[in-house]
């Protein structure tokens, strides 16, 4: 198919609630799996759709026998079966279900707790010291809630709610100041899962969730989307089995941050050297590249160890939560995999664009999700309009007034969209380098250049007495090499405008401070 315009697809039902998903698939394919996770001894356990439906009912009679309606839910945990459950029960019973991050220190979740008005909460009992010190809220460990459940009858009635009232708060990452509360209506959830599966197809019957479910891409689109596509989900528990989940699942298609990619990329290219395959893995792409201008695609053969690496069925990658530079979209199509990079952000649900199947742009986060209207404000900033927009920040009208303005959410990107709708973004209006003679320069578009090179593992611009630095953390072996990123620096800065280029570069033996979502946090490694 060639790469153009094409109708939406219509490949999952349109839901209005998560209760009628749940339902629908239940009735539609009752056999069929939609969860597979490893457990203990156990090995491999498989959950039906039908399965999942009955063990939802049952949490949410618990439930709502024991709590009622309307109370806020803190849902802390690794990926698991039994956090999905305790989501489920909460937005189904007309309660509010609060994700937070395990990862964060006690004070931080303390903090999250008080400002999200929680007085509920399920917890794994890995992290329950989490919550020790929390006072005037009541604990459950995620497996009580699902041992209290299997006395609880199926016939429990879930809630449909109205497409207004809130669904979950969710936290942004926190990358330049403290972390606000994302009020998500059942609306915006819907609207989410309807809308963005309309432009994706997953080809296939199985895919593997690795991103956390405390993050919208993970629990909105990796799992929840995924669902009512109506595939195999495998939940991945711990990112140390990633590797053994991956040949375990064979999934068709996997929802990642550039991070996992990053590292999935450096994996093949060592695998390569150290097996002495460089040659051959050269040759053959050379052989691939004239076969497919004659319409032969035979990548997927003559990469078959490449391929047998992530199980021998990936076919697309989604993209999403931060920049991907288009080096990897197009090294990993050179395999037979296509990375289609998307956009989206806690506050828009998230997603708002993506590349489809077979309509891409490099470079691009893809078009405009159907139902959202987009557009550029005359600064340059990138705006998006519809039912995936939040409700607000949680208590917080002030930042809310300064994102959300007639209904438009300002995104604090810049970019533009081309003539076929495709958004490119060239980087965050807040981290702008305004230097002295008053030429704005973005550092994403510098540290997106200089983050390729095999050395580099992390790497920061900023400006320092109106001075552009780069500071790199290298690669293992690349380390207190002056002399090889002088060299990258310098081959980075040509045909670059004067006041583009970098003018010294900094190494450090440490690696930068980051959230828990991996992205480095400016505020907190730029010198002042």
């Amino acid at each position: 198919m060639k790469n153009r315009s094409y109708p939406l697809y219509e490949n999952a039902p349109k839901i209005s609630s998560i209760a009628e998903m749940l339902e629908i698939k239940a009735d539609s394919m009752p056999n069929d799996i939609a969860f597979r996770f490893r457990k203990g001894r156990e090995g491999i356990v498989e959950k039906t759709y039908s399965e999942v439906f009955s063990e939802v009912k049952k949490a949410a009679s618990f439930v709502e026998k024991t709590y009622g309606k309307n109370n806020h839910i803190a849902i802390i945990g690794e990926n698991s079966y039994e956090w999905l459950i305790a989501f489920f029960a909460t937005v189904t019973t007309g309660n509010v279900a609060v994700p937070i991050d395990k990862e964060l220190p006690k004070d931080e979740v303390k903090w999250l707790i008080d400002k999200a008005d929680v007085k509920r909460a399920f917890i794994s009992k890995t992290y329950s010291d989490l919550l020790e010190d929390v006072e005037g809220i009541s604990v459950m460990t995620l497996k009580e809630l699902q041992k209290k459940a299997e006395n609880e009858s199926e016939d429990f009635s879930l809630i449909v709610p109205e497409q207004s009232e809130t669904a979950s708060i969710f936290f942004t990452s926190g990358t330049s100041g403290k972390s606000k509360g994302v009020v998500l209506s059942h609306g915006n959830i819907t609207s989410e899962i309807n809308e963005a599966s309309a432009m994706f197809d997953p080809e296939g019957r199985s895919t593997m969730v690795v991103l956390p479910f405390h993050h919208t891409f993970g629990l909105n689109v990796a799992t929840l989307m995924a669902y009512n596509y109506g595939v195999s989900i495998f939940l991945n528990k711990s990112l140390k089995r990633v590797k053994e989940d991956i040949m375990e699942a064979k999934p068709d298609v996997m929802m990642l941050v550039p991070l996992f990619i990053e590292a999935f990329y450096k994996r093949i290219n060592d695998g390569i050297v150290k097996s002495g395959q460089e040659k051959k893995v050269k040759n053959a792409v050379k052989l691939s590249e004239t076969m497919l201008k004659l319409g032969i695609d035979k990548r997927r053969s003559l990469f078959k160890n490449i391929i047998e690496s992530f199980g021998g069925n990936l076919k697309y990658i989604i993209s999403g939560g931060a920049p991907l530079n288009e080096f990897y979209v197009k090294e990993f199509r050179k395999y037979g995999i296509e990375i289609l990079n998307g956009y989206g952000t806690t506050e828009c649900s998230p997603c708002v664009a993506i590349n489809r199947n077979y309509f891409k742009k490099d470079g691009s986060v893809g078009r405009g999700v159907a139902g959202i209207k987009t557009r550029i404000s005359d600064e340059g900033e990138v705006l998006f309009k519809g039912p995936v927009v939040m409700q607000g920040y949680y208590k917080d009208p002030e930042k809310t007034g300064e994102v959300l303005i007639d209904g438009w959410y300002h995104t604090g990107d810049i970019g533009h969209i081309d003539e076929d709708g495709f958004i490119f973004l060239t980087g965050r209006s807040k981290n702008l380098i305004i230097l002295s003679n008053g030429e704005n320069i973005s550092p994403e578009e510098l540290e997106s250049d200089i983050q390729v090179d095999p050395g580099v593992n992390e790497v920061l611009v900023y400006d320092k007495d109106s001075k552009i630095i780069a500071e790199i953390y290298p690669e293992e072996g690349y380390m207190d090499n002056t002399e090889y990123f002088e060299k990258l620096i310098a081959k980075v800065n040509e045909g670059r405008p004067i006041y583009k280029q970098i003018a010294s570069v900094k190494l450090r033996k440490e690696e930068f401070i980051k959230n828990t979502s991996k992205k480095i946090v400016r505020y907190k490694n730029i010198p002042q």
